[in-house]
C-alpha cells in the first residue's frame, strides 16, 4: 500500500480533498506537509505509538489532516459525532483514553460541558483559542514539514454501542502481536471490487465521523485520487456535484437514495450522472423497490457490501447479482459465512439463524473483554449479532439486525440505551423501544410505555417523555412518538418479548401500504 507522501512527490499539486460548498481544497503537497506538522506536534506533546487522540469536528479539511497526522504517528484516533450529548461525548473521550482532544468553533459548545473531565491538552482549530484551549493552527505551524523520525501506521478506533447501551470502541487486532493490523479488506473492496485508483474522483456525502466515509476518504488519499466532501447532504446538490466534478465513485446510504428518488422527475433529469461508474452503499438495509429504482435510473453500477465496524467479515453484491438475487447483501469476500442456531449448530441452506464469519480478521471491544468473548464461539468464529440465511448459491440475506437494533438514515441506534433513560421517568412503570417503518429514514424510534396508571396516558405525557429523553440522549436516539399500554409482554422470568410489540407495528404498516 502507498501513502499520500508518495503522491506529494509524484503529483504535488493535485487536489487530495476539496470541500463541496466552499471550494476550499488541499493538495497532496499541503496534506503531506500539514500531516507531518501534526505528527511532530503529537510527538512534542509526548504521544507515542499506541497512544490515543479524539476529535469532535464537522466535515472539514482539517478533519482529514488530523486523521493523516495520527495515522503516520502510530496513534489510535477516534472521531466523535457532534450530535451526541455531553455525557456520551465525555464517556467516549474517557473510555478511549484520549490524551489529546481537538475541536472547532462550530463544535465547541458540545465540548465545553465536559472540560472538567477532559484531557489536559485540548486544541481549537480555525479560530482564536478560547480559555482552556490551545490553538492547533498556531502550534502546528511552528513544526517541521518533514516526516517524524519514527513514523509508524496508526488507525481509527471508532465506537459502536453495546448491549448495555454504552458505546464500545472496536479494535482489529493481530493474534500474534495484539497490535493493530491494516484494514486490508477496505483495500479489497475499494481497489479490487470497486476499481478505485489514482483516477478516482470520489464524492463523500456523509458525516466523516462514521466508519465508511472516514475510511473511504482515507483510501482516496492512499490511492492518490481526489475526494469532494459535502458539508451536509442535500439530494439535488449531490446530483449537481456529480455533474460538476465528473464524479466516478461515491459511497452512500439508502436514505440518500430515497431522498434523491423523491425529487421531481424534471429535477432528477436535469443533471448528468453518467460519469458515475460505481455507487457503493451499505450501513442499512435498502428497500428492494428503492434499490431497483436506483439501478433503473443510474444503471447497473450500484454495489452493496455488508460488514460491521469490527471488520470480521464482508459480503459484496453488484447490481447484476442483486437483480438475480433480489434482497441479497452478497457473497462473502472476507471470511466464510456460517449460519448457526441457538445451540451453535450449523443450519442448512435457507434456514434463518445467527450470522457468523469463520477465518475472518480478529477484533476486540476496547475495555470490554466480556463482550469480546461473547462475539466468538468455541471454534473461533465471530458474530456482530445479525440474523439471516444463505441460499443455495451462497448469497446472504439478512432478516434482522442486531436483535432489534434500529437503523435510521444509516445510523445505528440501540434501544436499550433509550429504554434505560425512559424507565427512570417517574411516570414510567415499563418501557419498550424499537424501530418502526419510516419511508425516508428506513426506521424511526418508537417507544411503548406502561405508565403507573393508564389514567396518566396522554399527549402531554408523550411530549414530556420525549423531552425528558432529549435531555439525556442525542435526538436521533429519542422516540418520535410514544404509545401507551396497560401491560407490556414479558415472560414469567421477566424477559421482555419485544417482537410481539414490534411485529404489530410492522404488520400494520405492511397492510397500510398494500
Amino acid at each position: 500500500m502507498t501513502h499520500p507522501s508518495i503522491h506529494a512527490q509524484s503529483t504535488p499539486d493535485k487536489v487530495a480533498y476539496r470541500m463541496a460548498k466552499s471550494g476550499e481544497a488541499i493538495t497532496y503537497r499541503q496534506l503531506d506537509e500539514r500531516s507531518n506538522q501534526g505528527a511532530h506536534l503529537f510527538r512534542a506533546l509526548g504521544l507515542k505509538r499506541g497512544d490515543h487522540i479524539a476529535f469532535l469536528m464537522e466535515n472539514t479539511l482539517a478533519f482529514m489532516e488530523i486523521c493523516w497526522a495520527a495515522q503516520r504517528s502510530g496513534l489510535f484516533y477516534t472521531a466523535i459525532s457532534r450530535y451526541l450529548t455531553a455525557d456520551e461525548i465525555a464517556y467516549i473521550v474517557k473510555d478511549c483514553g484520549a490524551k489529546v482532544l481537538i475541536t472547532t468553533p462550530k463544535c465547541v459548545e458540545a465540548v465545553l460541558p465536559i472540560l472538567p473531565t477532559a484531557p489536559d491538552t485540548i486544541f481549537f482549530i480555525a479560530g482564536d483559542a478560547r480559555t482552556g484551549f490551545r490553538s492547533w493552527d498556531a502550534e502546528t505551524s511552528k513544526q517541521p514539514k518533514t516526516p517524524i523520525a519514527d513514523e509508524s501506521a496508526g488507525v481509527d478506533m471508532l465506537y459502536s454501542s453495546g448491549t448495555t447501551g454504552r458505546p464500545k470502541g472496536v479494535k482489529r487486532v493481530a493474534a500474534e502481536t495484539s497490535i493493530l493490523v491494516p484494514n486490508a479488506f477496505l483495500k479489497l473492496l475499494c481497489v479490487d471490487m470497486y476499481g478505485m485508483s489514482s483516477e478516482s474522483i470520489y464524492l463523500s456525502p456523509a458525516p466523516l465521523y462514521h466508519a465508511a466515509p472516514l475510511r473511504f476518504n482515507m483510501m482516496v488519499g492512499v490511492l492518490g485520487g481526489t475526494s469532494v466532501i459535502m458539508e451536509h447532504f442535500d439530494a439535488e446538490e449531490y446530483l449537481a456535484l456529480v455533474e460538476k466534478h465528473k464524479i466516478n465513485v461515491s459511497q452512500l446510504v439508502p436514505t440518500m437514495f430515497v431522498r434523491m428518488l423523491k425529487l421531481p422527475d424534471d429535477l432528477r433529469a436535469k443533471y448528468n450522472v453518467s460519469t458515475l461508474k460505481s455507487a457503493i452503499h451499505a450501513a442499512a438495509p435498502c428497500p428492494v423497490e428503492i434499490k431497483a429504482k436506483m439501478i433503473e435510473w443510474w444503471g447497473p453500477i450500484i454495489v452493496e457490501y455488508y460488514a460491521g465496524s469490527e471488520g470480521n467479515g464482508v459480503t459484496v453484491s453488484n447490481s447484476q447479482e442483486w437483480l438475480t438475487h433480489r434482497g441479497t447483501v452478497g457473497k462473502a469476500v472476507v471470511g466464510k459465512i456460517k449460519i448457526l442456531d441457538d445451540d451453535g449448530n450449523e443450519l442448512p441452506t435457507g434456514e434463518v439463524g445467527a450470522v457468523y464469519f469463520a477465518d475472518g480478521p480478529q477484533f476486540a471491544y476496547h475495555n470490554d473483554p466480556d463482550k469480546t468473548k461473547r462475539a466468538y464461539n468455541e471454534r473461533g468464529w465471530s458474530t456482530i449479532g445479525d440474523v439471516g440465511y444463505l441460499d443455495a448459491e451462497g448469497y446472504l440475506y439478512l432478516t434482522d439486525r442486531k436483535a432489534y437494533m434500529i437503523i435510521s438514515g444509516g445510523v445505528n441506534i440501540y434501544p436499550q440505551e433509550t429504554e434505560d433513560i425512559l424507565i427512570t421517568h417517574p411516570a414510567v412503570a415499563d418501557v419498550a423501544v424499537f424501530g418502526v417503518p419510516n419511508e425516508e429514514m428506513g426506521e424511526e424510534v418508537k417507544a411503548v410505555v406502561q405508565p403507573h396508571s393508564m389514567k396518566m396516558a396522554s399527549k402531554d405525557l408523550e411530549a414530556d417523555l420525549i423531552l425528558f429523553c432529549r435531555k439525556h440522549l442525542s435526538p436521533i436516539k429519542c422516540p418520535k412518538s410514544v404509545d401507551f399500554e396497560a401491560e407490556l409482554p414479558r415472560t414469567p422470568t421477566g424477559k421482555l418479548v419485544k417482537r410481539h410489540l414490534r411485529d404489530r407495528y410492522w404488520q400494520a404498516a405492511k397492510k397500510a401500504s398494500a
